[in-house]
């Protein structure tokens, strides 16, 4: 079972990302003008493991209840800009098996101007995590860094179809990139996902995360390949955030956990997806944010039975 470190060992974790409202429609209901995100679901899961430090932009409509909830989980927000005007607010909703989802409002509100400008104090945090935003300004946010531990970075198919030069270029900077299967092999020009890890790994990345849903997810490195399982589901309420809780809280148990990282790094993939899938169980981060470090460990301790031979 994971072993989560003591609160004097852990190191901080900078999460970078979108600060957003969303409405969300699936076939187990609606929520309304939920807090999501990627800096919010990825920073209140690695929160669970480590002290988080989060970048962002709000506008002047951002409810304060948010911002409590942060605060419930000493989320640091320091750099959380609140700007004049709306905050970021998105709109979708789900088919029958989740698995597709239709976009229906894009409003980018203050997040279309958004430049993250870190914190004196931010700037020497060992972990760092670019949530999914623009290589630009995950660009932006590395030129501000002095001598992280490890980066990792997330992005998705927009990049790679607008911005992939400069994405090109982060991947020589980063230490992990984190992306799911079909932009793993947009990425990569290769079908077999073993073959495209090995050549996003000859892009830069030392390590390479590819999410494959409720399939579970890979990870490749130094030290060859782990394929870490999905939990079982009995019934999904929403999968809105889960990707960036997987993340989340694996670079919060990776900056909490004691001994070599490299050999760290497969718990972490069991604690992010732990996380990931408490998020699917409830609207926004009304599941998330209600966890306790119990709950993940009872969790994780069933994955481990679940996928033990």
């Amino acid at each position: 079972m994971a072993e989560f470190a003591t609160k004097e060992f852990r190191m901080s974790v900078l999460v970078v990302g979108s600060t957003a409202l969303d409405t969300i429609k699936t076939p187990a209901g609606e929520g309304d003008r939920l807090l999501g995100g990627s800096a919010s679901h990825a920073g209140v899961a690695a929160s669970f493991f480590a002290p988080v430090k989060l970048v962002g932009v709000v506008g002047e409509d951002f409810p304060k209840q948010y911002l409590t909830l942060y605060k419930r989980r000493k989320i640091d927000l320091a750099g959380l800009q609140i700007a004049s005007g709306k905050t970021f607010h998105w709109a979708g909703e789900y088919e029958l098996d989740m698995n597709n989802r239709r976009t229906l409002v894009t409003e980018l509100g203050v997040f279309a101007e958004f430049r993250p400008e870190l914190p004196d104090e931010y700037r020497r945090t060992p972990f760092v995590l670019l949530g999914n935003i623009s290589p630009a300004l995950q660009h932006h946010v590395l030129d501000q860094m002095r001598t992280p531990r490890f980066v990792a970075a997330d992005t998705m198919d927009l990049w790679l179809n607008t911005a992939l030069e400069d994405l090109l270029k982060l991947l020589r900077r980063i230490d992990a990139l984190v992306l799911n299967d079909s932009e793993a092999r947009q990425l990569a020009g290769k079908n077999n996902l073993v073959l495209a890890a090995r050549e996003i790994h000859r892009l830069g990345p030392r390590y390479v995360i590819i999410k494959k849903g409720e399939h579970g997810s890979i990870l490749s490195g130094p030290n060859g390949m782990f394929v870490c399982p999905a939990y079982p589901l009995e019934r999904v309420v929403d999968p809105t955030g889960a990707g960036d809780s997987f993340v989340g809280g694996l670079m919060g148990y990776l900056a909490g956990a004691n001994g070599p990282l490299e050999q760290n790094l497969r718990e972490a993939m069991l604690v992010g997806t732990v996380v990931a899938s408490f998020c699917c169980e409830g609207f926004g981060l009304e599941k998330t944010a209600a966890l306790t470090r119990a709950d993940i460990r009872r969790r994780i301790a069933a994955l481990r039975k679940i996928a033990r031979v």
